[in-house]
């Protein structure tokens, strides 16, 4: 039992007073004699002690009648927490894509809304964390207001995230009584290992809301094929999750405009890739749909553009340009070579991409121009020769504080390591080879860059091509020759993807698509004067990216907005310069989902449930308060009524 006003008691040293005065009350008795009072000392001894008795009921039942009022006034009550606490409620409510489902109450996110409103307690505090937005320390009314404003979107936040916050809360609550509520349909994607849980202290229900649908078909990607400038392939790659789906309905729009339509089956849990050819034309706005019912309605359209392409500028200065020319194809890149003798600085200027191939010396005029392309956030790959003069290599690499090669070293060795996890070759292997045919290198030009990481390494574990990314632009570093006399390099196959990435990687120029919540960087050529900025619009909302000008482009960054999957204007003031398209993460597709059961196992802190209103009601119930003062109040007055009864009836 607890006290909501324990200082009250102290008032229960006053029923000494009463017991002192039933202890000391003195009473005279005057003797009259009598001839025969044999009779009489009978009579009085049953007088005696039945007035003793009496006496003895009223000072209990005034003890009572007072302790009663004292413990009245203190109000005891029963409850797992204090009554000067003020109960908060931490609320974590998954409004992902993924929500945007049916259960057996109908949709996941609304119903969990109306329950949460439904169920909740006006007298307490809240905060509310979404995927989007945090709310601390709210009142009722705001949360109402805020969930009634809830909808779907884009965003994710990552469970650990989320048990952190809780953590954090808690931590700052330590004087009132708290509880956490996790609402979500714990989709696979939001996995966490078994570990996390271990450290969650305060109390935490995990609801997990259930879609009834098993099935679902989606879009999952595209990708373009050229045939000619003007004829196109798109690859439409849809994944379906459940049983086979015969004849479904899949339409290609330009716009609004309806490009192409077709029909496919698709077989349980397969992935199919769907063509539509497209004709004649160099610019589209296209949008693919999939007409049919399943468990996301999200993941059925899927946008893409297609603008004319702005092919990625390359010049190589120096020697060796026939493999070169070989990966830097016409239909991506407009590929040009120099002599160091012939170089037009003028040119230089539009490059994305510049290489130095196998040059002796690197004049003091071009080590100039590179600093100054490297500023503007481009890229130079660097080949040196075999006679390479190192001082006039490290004069260039001293003015940007990388450090030093060192001389020629003949050592035969093999080009035997790749570093697979390098965000350089995503998408390039699609496992670790091991078992390839090794290149050569007969030497090398050792180095001590203090900014490189490596991209692929020598089996004595030198570094063969080393990246190293400067605070604006990249450098790329052959610690090798590659001219056939010194190194079989350029006749493997790892030449290909090797240089072909160095040259896509120079320039972002923009893809058929993007997706929301993901880091992108967009090049778009033009330039800008002093107090102008690009603006992304679609017809509805406006917004201004991060973004750095470039003296031929401007590097854009999106991230937070767009969040809403659809086509995009890239705009100078009110004139139009790129089209893009942004779509949802394929990955909130997904029909897997955690089992929060196993992983909340042996924490007695953790609970799991299935419904909103079944966790609301539990912690009300557990937080209730039994008050207990009318029933010392009501015993107050029956042994008030017991005096009173003693006093008229009780007669000694």
């Amino acid at each position: 039992m607890q006290l909501k006003h324990p200082e009250i008691l102290y008032f229960l040293v006053f029923l000494i007073l009463p017991i002192l005065v039933h202890l000391f009350q003195l009473q005279k008795f005057k003797k009259t004699p009598f001839t025969n009072v044999a009779f009489l000392q009978k009579l009085v001894l049953q007088t005696r002690k039945s007035s003793k008795l009496k006496k003895w009921l009223i000072l209990a039942s005034r003890l009572i009648l007072l302790s009663a009022i004292i413990i009245a006034f203190s109000q005891p009550y029963i409850s797992d927490k204090k009554t000067k606490e003020i109960h908060h409620n931490f609320i974590y409510l998954d409004n992902s894509l993924s929500l945007n489902s049916k259960g057996e109450k109908g949709d996941l996110l609304q119903n969990a809304i109306k329950e949460i409103i439904e169920n909740a307690s006006e007298n307490e505090t809240y905060s509310l964390l979404t995927n989007s937005d945090e709310h601390k320390n709210i009142s009722f009314s705001d949360l109402k207001k805020l969930l009634l404003n809830l909808k779907n979107n884009s965003d994710s936040r990552p469970l650990d995230e989320v048990l952190l916050k809780i953590k954090s809360s808690s931590i700052n609550r330590t004087n009132n009584s708290s509880s956490a509520l996790l609402i979500s349909d714990f989709q696979i994607i939001k996995a966490l290992k078994k570990e996390a849980f271990t450290n969650v202290t305060s109390s935490v229900s995990f609801i997990q809301l259930a879609t009834t649908q098993k099935n679902n078909v989606s879009i999952d990607s595209i990708f373009i094929q050229n045939q000619s400038n003007t004829n196109f392939l798109v690859h439409v790659v849809v994944k379906n999750q459940g049983t086979e789906k015969i004849n479904i309905p899949i339409a290609l729009y330009n716009k609004d405009a309806v490009f192409a339509k077709q029909t496919f089956s698709i077989k349980t849990n397969e992935r199919k890739t769907i063509v539509f050819p497209i004709q004649n034309t160099q610019k589209i706005n296209g949008k693919i749909t999939i007409d049919f019912d399943d468990a996301f309605s999200f993941d059925n359209s899927f946008f893409f553009t297609l603008n004319q392409s702005k092919k990625i500028n390359v010049f190589s200065i120096g020697n060796n340009h026939e493999f070169l020319s070989k990966i830097y194809n016409k239909n991506e890149f407009d590929f040009n070579i120099s002599s160091i003798q012939n170089i037009n600085y003028n040119a230089l200027n539009k490059q994305e991409l510049i290489i130095l191939n196998e040059l002796d010396r690197i004049p003091n005029t071009l080590i100039t121009f590179l600093q100054k392309h490297l500023n503007e956030n481009k890229s130079v790959v660097i080949i040196p020769s075999q006679k390479a003069n190192t001082n006039s290599y490290n004069s260039f690499f001293n003015t940007l504080n990388l450090g030093r090669i060192q001389n020629l070293k003949k050592d035969s060795l093999k080009i035997a390591n790749i570093n697979f996890k390098s965000p350089f070759f995503k998408n390039v292997f699609s496992k670790e080879v091991r078992n390839f045919q090794y290149p050569t290198v007969k030497n090398y030009y050792p180095s001590n860059f203090t900014k490189s990481s490596s991209l692929i390494k020598f089996d004595n574990q030198q570094q063969f091509f080393s990246q190293i990314q400067l605070q604006k632009g990249i450098i790329y570093w052959s610690s090798s020759s590659l001219n056939t006399q010194n190194s079989n390099f350029t006749n493997s196959p790892l030449v290909v993807p090797l240089f072909y990435n160095f040259g896509k990687l120079s320039a972002k120029y923009p893809k058929p698509y993007y997706t929301i919540g993901k880091t992108n960087f967009i090049d778009i050529a033009t330039s800008l004067t002093k107090n102008q900025v690009l603006s992304i619009q679609d017809n509805t909302n406006s917004f201004i990216p991060l973004q750095q000008s470039y003296p031929s482009k401007v590097t854009l960054q999106t991230k937070e907005k767009p969040n809403k999957q659809g086509l995009y204007t890239v705009k100078i003031e009110n004139t139009s310069i790129k089209n893009l398209a942004y779509n949802n993460n394929s990955l909130e597709s997904e029909l897997q989902f955690l089992n929060i059961k196993e992983l909340i196992t042996n924490n007695k802190n953790l609970r799991y449930s299935e419904s909103v209103t079944d966790v609301f009601q539990t912690n009300q119930e557990k937080n209730k308060v039994t008050w207990f003062w009318k029933w010392f109040l009501a015993l107050a007055i029956v042994s008030l009524f017991f005096e009173i009864l003693i006093l008229k009836f009780f007669k000694p």
